[in-house]
């Protein structure tokens, strides 16, 4: 009689292959999932050049909206994720895969927390205020000026004269309704012309961006994290309730 064989004790190796899994997602997408105390986080980066229709030039680094989409529509699905962490350093990209990401985040019903470090440009900025709550450091900056001659590859924003279609970004309902700046005064920052940085338009820095509404909050990766468990905690307090 032949002696049967013992099976092999896979724990260990499936806790080696979520450990590879989990460093090979931050290698592929900048982004971690985290358990705390609090709840489950993940870490979401959105940097360099927002990459569209068109391909970003080689050696670019971009946030590609084709793999960022449908990964938000996971995570909004996801029962073992309880939060969003946007950490954001971008010099901004195409408008409308932008304005697909930031309106995407702000639909999500998950406790969700934007983090501005270094800068977030152009239509880095209704990235930026997508997000439940939105913190930048001091000393990141933010542009804002007419951006569609971003997707178009002109060299400088169109003049003050052109019709109201041509400023799509100033009345983007994007920005102003999902922060405290209105449509009207960020509509002014976006044609200012004494800001020789932007040539047309602003350069806004941390405490500026929250001083005018754009931001919620001056504040780093600490502040960010417990304003987010604060969310969880809240929501797991509603759904115990319900």
């Amino acid at each position: 009689m032949t002696e049967r064989t013992k099976p092999a004790d896979t724990t260990e190796e499936n806790d080696e292959q979520r450990k590879r899994t989990a460093t090979q997602q931050i290698v592929d997408f900048g982004s971690a999932l985290t358990k705390t105390p609090h709840g489950s986080v993940y870490c979401m980066t959105i940097i360099g050049q927002i990459e569209g229709h068109n391909t970003a030039a080689s050696g670019a680094k971009t946030t590609k909206y084709e793999h960022v989409l449908p990964l938000l529509a996971k995570l909004e699905e996801s029962d073992e994720v309880n939060g969003v962490l946007f950490l954001l350093n971008t010099v901004g990209g195409d408008v409308e895969a932008g304005l697909a990401i930031a309106e995407l985040i702000a639909g999500m019903t998950k406790p969700t927390v934007s983090i501005v470090l270094g800068g977030s440009h152009s239509i880095g900025v209704p990235l930026a205020v997508a997000a439940r709550r939105s913190f930048a450091v001091p000393s990141a900056a933010m542009t804002i000026h007419p951006v569609p001659h971003e997707r178009h590859g002109h060299r400088r924003p169109p003049a003050p004269t052109t019709t109201s279609s041509g400023f799509r970004i100033g009345s983007w309902p994007c920005v102003s309704s999902h922060s405290q700046i209105t449509a009207q005064k960020f509509q002014a920052l976006m044609l200012k012309k004494d800001d020789m940085a932007a040539d047309v338009g602003s350069v806004v820095y941390g405490e500026e961006a929250v001083s005018l509404g754009i931001i919620d909050q001056v504040g780093g990766l600490s502040d960010g994290l417990q304003c987010l468990y604060r969310q969880i905690e809240e929501a797991k307090g509603k759904r115990e309730t319900s």
